[in-house]
């Protein structure tokens, strides 16, 4: 599997990014910086987590405009997968490549611990390796995690299957003490309408390795590159 990571000013999760690729893959990713607007064609596009630009104006927003999106456009249109986390879901929705948006977390304080995040469905590239229902631990460090769109639209992402992962508590359950920064229904992760471009909040890639808190991140790694490669 073929791979490429966005890189903006203020990106600071692409090197952990890259080891958690490489070590499913087998394969360096190519580094994209964000000035470019070619670069090899690759399997998958990451647009990884920080604080692009610093959050000014709104998280996401300038990084939206960069040169190197409207190719990770141009790609995804052609079926390029991609995956956004944290920084990078946030960037995917100011692009319009993910419907909704990004707010400030509802207690309106960063979030920095795991989280108990349950797998809604295995149908997409990447949580093929996962079963539904399945419950997974896995990092967040956000402070505008908080999802949120209109009722219409929430309601198509549920009724296309296309909500895969939620909050929940350690019992699995959709409560107010799982959601942590208030996200609308606990969603933590969406797909597009092609089901090739995911926007993750929580970091899959700081969960893929035992000696720094788990692996539960890696099945989504396995997965893409068993899809993809």
């Amino acid at each position: 599997m073929k791979s490429a990571i966005i890189v903006f000013p203020g990106t600071n999760r692409d090197r952990d990014m890259a080891m958690a690729i490489k070590r499913a893959s087998g394969q360096e990713p190519h580094f994209v910086w964000y000035t470019e607007t070619e670069f090899p064609k690759v399997d998958l596009i990451v647009v990884p987590g920080g604080f692009a630009y610093g959050d000014y104006l709104r998280a996401g927003a300038m990084a939206a405009r960069a040169p190197a999106m409207r190719t990770v456009v141009e790609r995804a249109s052609a079926g390029v997968a991609v995956l956004g986390v944290c920084n990078g879901f946030q960037v995917l929705t100011e692009i319009g490549l993910l419907q909704g948006a990004l707010m400030r977390n509802a207690g309106l304080k960063f979030i920095c611990r795991n989280l108990h995040i349950r797998v809604e469905t295995s149908a997409s590239l990447f949580t093929a390796g996962y079963q539904p229902g399945q419950c997974i631990s896995v990092p967040v460090a956000h402070n505008d995690g908080n999802y949120v769109a209109d009722q219409t639209t929430l309601d198509q992402l549920e009724g296309e299957d296309r909500v895969v992962f939620r909050y929940v508590d350690a019992d699995g359950e959709t409560t107010a003490q799982g959601n942590t920064n208030g996200s609308a229904r606990s969603i933590a992760g969406i797909l597009d309408a092609n089901r090739r471009v995911l926007g993750f909040m929580p970091h899959p890639e700081n969960a893929t390795d035992p000696a720094v808190g788990g692996t539960d991140g890696q099945a989504l790694f396995d997965g893409l590159v068993k899809a993809l490669s």
